[in-house]
């Protein structure tokens, strides 16, 4: 009966999908079909509704919206050029110096804004004249800007793993938070070093020294919207609030940075902002409600547990099991956006990682970064066509130069897995987790 319902609910799932109807429905109507197998349809069209219902009504979701308004807020707030130009005063005197400067504010903007499309398309836009005008080669710069985007996603605030938190059963959105620093900045380090080499072969120029008068004056007119991250995580750590909290706090301080302190938005601007920000809200949450009726309709056919039997059944060595889990996930993540993947893949894996010892939090960063690294390849990821789009780059001509960045990017993604300390050192440290 187990495989049947397998079968059912991933056979219907992807045809859907084949067929061109919207995830979320897919979701939903695949799930209904599953339920139906065991229970009639006016009983599995109420159990369905009910637990899309139940599964918004938590607190903690409360920080997506208000984190996706902040996102917005900034996006016309200027940030992005301040953080470039403070990114030059820290990567400005390397070879490929603007290839550096890409990733830099990449991991700036990304991880204030919380989003990677919009980190791909504000600073890559800007970056992608600037490199070309040096004589950088299009491609290799679009490579640069489309695998560093993601970082914003693994360094706080993310919205990743507060839907991580929900799907997981709670697991500390602040734990999260802090273990997602250093696989971050590591995933950025990772790609500034296949920079380096690329640019040194190829002989691309050095910025000129910036005088001290311009650190001064990039530096001064970044820190307020670097405050934004001390705030938030440093609030958070203190104890003074939760990140549902901080998420609200941090729509004040945007607000008042944009509109009070850089006036790059007027009062008028901010009904579209804030309609923006409902809309990408909108859709996020009918996933979210869709994902959880799925999550109850494999629950009650055992699925996870069918699995993880499966799983373990080929070996009962951890390396191999989590091998084999990263390698699922990357192949998802190259077809399925992030955030389904997340809420589909969450319960049927974590069972599995936690029988085998292993810590839900670094689990939450393993997932998050091997997702990642979906959204930057082909056939459907979305930062990979925003990358290409605004360096006016096909496809076709920026896969070859992708490659030595995906390459060092699953290697750092092995060193997350295997390395568990690197997650979680800090939220021990810091949170005594």
């Amino acid at each position: 009966m187990e495989w049947t319902t397998i079968i059912t609910l991933a056979g219907s799932f992807f045809l859907l999908l084949a067929i061109g109807v919207p995830i979320s429905f897919a979701i939903g109507v695949s799930s209904l079909i599953t339920i139906m197998l065991a229970i009639p349809f006016d009983a599995a069209i109420a159990v369905i509704s009910q637990k899309m219902a139940s599964g918004l009504d938590s607190f903690s979701l409360l920080a997506i919206p208000f984190f996706i308004l902040a996102g917005n807020i900034m996006n016309r707030g200027g940030i992005a050029l301040r953080l470039i130009e403070f990114a030059k005063v820290l990567g400005g005197r390397l070879p490929g110096s603007l290839a550096h400067v890409n990733v830099l504010a990449n991991m700036m903007f990304g991880s204030i804004s919380g989003s990677a499309v919009a980190a791909a398309a504000a600073v890559g836009g800007t970056m992608a004249p600037l490199q070309k005008k040096e004589g950088y080669d299009p491609a290799f710069s679009a490579a640069v800007n489309i695998t560093s985007s993601p970082t914003g996603l693994l360094i706080p605030p993310s919205n990743t793993f507060i839907v991580y938190s929900l799907i997981s059963g709670g697991t500390s959105i602040g734990a999260l938070f802090l273990a997602g620093y250093i696989p971050g900045i590591l995933m950025g380090l990772g790609i500034m070093i296949i920079a380096y080499f690329i640019a040194k072969k190829n002989k691309y120029p050095v910025s000129p020294k910036p005088t001290f008068k311009e650190v001064t004056h990039r530096t001064l007119d970044a820190l307020p919207s670097l405050g934004l991250v001390v705030v938030i995580i440093g609030g958070i750590i203190a104890g003074i609030f939760t990140a549902t909290e901080a998420s609200a706090i941090a729509v004040v301080y945007t607000l008042i940075l944009s509109m009070v302190i850089y006036k790059e938005i007027s009062l008028k601007e901010l009904p579209q902002i804030i309609l923006d920000a409902m809309t990408t809200t909108s859709i996020v949450l009918l996933l979210i409600g869709a994902s959880m009726g799925m999550s109850w309709a494999m629950a009650n056919a055992d699925i996870p547990y069918t699995i993880s039997d499966a799983l373990l059944s080929v070996s009962e060595n951890p390396i191999v099991i989590l091998l084999i889990i990263n390698l699922t996930l990357l192949i998802v993540g190259t077809f399925m956006d992030m955030t389904p993947a997340l809420l589909i893949f969450t319960p049927i894996f974590l069972p599995i990682v936690t029988e085998l010892g292993m810590d839900p939090v670094h689990f939450g960063i393993l997932m998050a970064f091997n997702l990642s690294i979906g959204i930057c390849t082909p056939p459907v990821g979305s930062t990979l066509f925003v990358g290409c789009s605004v360096a006016g780059v096909k496809i076709d001509k920026v896969i070859k130069p992708l490659l030595p960045f995906y390459a060092i990017l699953i290697l750092t993604l092995f060193l997350v897995t295997f390395l568990p300390q690197l997650s979680l050192w800090l939220p021990q440290t810091l949170l005594g987790y």
